[in-house]
């Protein structure tokens, strides 16, 4: 319901109505199930050094829906950050996060959004299937 609402606010912020309204809702809809598969894809390949690689794929196929992709990947991206830094501050993660590591993550987040080929921070090894 909270990203519904916030969905119609954002639409009537960026001043679209009717049909474009409905076009940015779409793309936000398609945007996240690009992020999602993201998200899995890198939980399913379990490859070291590959976050970056998926965070960038995630948010260069949702820009690649318009407007309302990039919303839901930017979207998307602070509250995996905030709950990554959470889980990490209270030891519930494993290994180490620290700024450097949120700046880097943050840096392929934005090079992805940017329609820049995510290809970049593909780690040697990782299998074609992704």
């Amino acid at each position: 319901m909270k990203l519904f609402i916030g969905l119609v606010f954002c639409s009537l912020i960026l001043g679209v109505s009717g049909e474009g309204w409905y076009s940015f809702f779409k793309a936000a809809v398609q945007g996240t199930s690009d992020m999602w598969r993201a998200f899995w894809d890198m939980k399913e390949a379990n490859y070291q050094n590959s976050g970056r690689y998926f965070r960038a794929r995630g948010n260069y196929e949702a820009a690649q829906r318009g407007p309302g992709g990039i919303w839901a990947a930017k979207i998307l991206s602070n509250i995996g950050e905030y709950l990554q830094g959470f889980l990490h501050k209270f030891s519930l993660g494993s290994g180490s996060y620290g700024l450097e590591d949120q700046v880097s993550n943050r840096k392929a987040e934005e090079w992805g959004r940017s329609g820049q080929d995510p290809g970049r921070f593909r780690p040697a090894g990782l299998p074609k299937k992704y």
